[in-house]
């Protein structure tokens, strides 16, 4: 029997592996590569086109295949609740941002519990369990993670803080590159996430509401741009779609839905 030489699939995982422990010992993430397309599939995994080379999923989804040698992102909800996920935050009902009546406070156009960040104790107790998220976001195989909702804090009746939202994201930060993973600031336009140390940005509907520049502005070209109006995406493809990689996406993420690239 002819002797067979090396799988390339193999090869592949094993470099990536090594790349990984690599980067983790050193104390570094690998980038957003440069050069491609983003795909945002929160609503469902789907068959993935050769132009993308980025693909975001929720962290109860798998990563694209390791030989197909895509950077995967890691959605987690850092900062509210999922809305599937009610049965969880009662058995933590502390941890659940409450008015004065004791009722939880709602982001109401997504139906999610807002987190306690007030306080020291609850931001660790909080980082605990989502850097569990986190840990195995990077066990999966994805190369980096973004925490939803930094900005729950102006959705809050003034019982949070930005400062408290800051603090908190220091230590889901910590958590990603503790994991290996680099760290995505998710809304919050205007604020400079490198300061606790965010290492790209996931700038949703930058162009309805004219804020591609204050993430270019912090993070150059490591930054996804979603849209999710068609004369939002054409402007935004007009302003930075040379410099970033920009999707049009159907607001319900379903995997079938609407996918166009700049």
């Amino acid at each position: 029997m002819a002797e067979r030489g090396p799988d390339p699939a193999l090869a592949s995982y094993r470099g990536r592996v090594i790349a990984a422990l690599v980067l983790a010992l050193a104390g570094t993430v690998l980038a957003l590569p440069s050069g491609t397309d983003v795909d945002y599939q929160l609503g469902g995994a789907a068959d993935v086109p050769a132009n993308v080379g980025i693909v975001v999923r929720d962290r109860t989804e798998a990563p694209t295949p390791v030989e197909d040698g895509r950077y995967d992102v890691c959605y987690v909800n850092g900062f509210q609740t999922q809305p599937d996920a009610r049965g969880f935050w009662r058995r933590h009902w502390s941890l659940v941002l409450q008015d004065d009546r004791g009722r939880p406070v709602v982001d109401e156009a997504w139906g999610e519990w807002l987190l306690d960040l007030r306080t020291p104790r609850t931001r660790e107790r909080l980082a605990r369990i989502v850097g569990r998220w986190t840990a195995g976001c990077a066990e999966d195989g994805f190369e980096a993670v973004e925490f939803d909702n930094l900005d729950s804090y102006t959705r809050s009746d003034g019982l949070l803080r930005p400062r408290q939202a800051s603090a908190y994201a220091a230590l889901l930060v910590g958590s990603a590159h503790a994991a290996g993973l680099a760290a995505g600031q998710k809304n919050r336009a205007g604020w400079d996430g490198t300061r606790v140390g965010f290492d790209f940005a996931v700038a949703e509907e930058c162009g309805r509401y004219d804020e591609c520049a204050a993430y270019t502005e912090v993070y150059g070209d490591q930054v996804l741009a979603v849209e999710y109006r068609r004369e939002d995406f054409d402007a935004t493809c007009a302003a930075v779609g040379e410099q970033l990689p920009v999707v049009l996406r159907d607001r319900d993420l379903t995997p079938d839905g609407v996918r166009e690239w700049c």
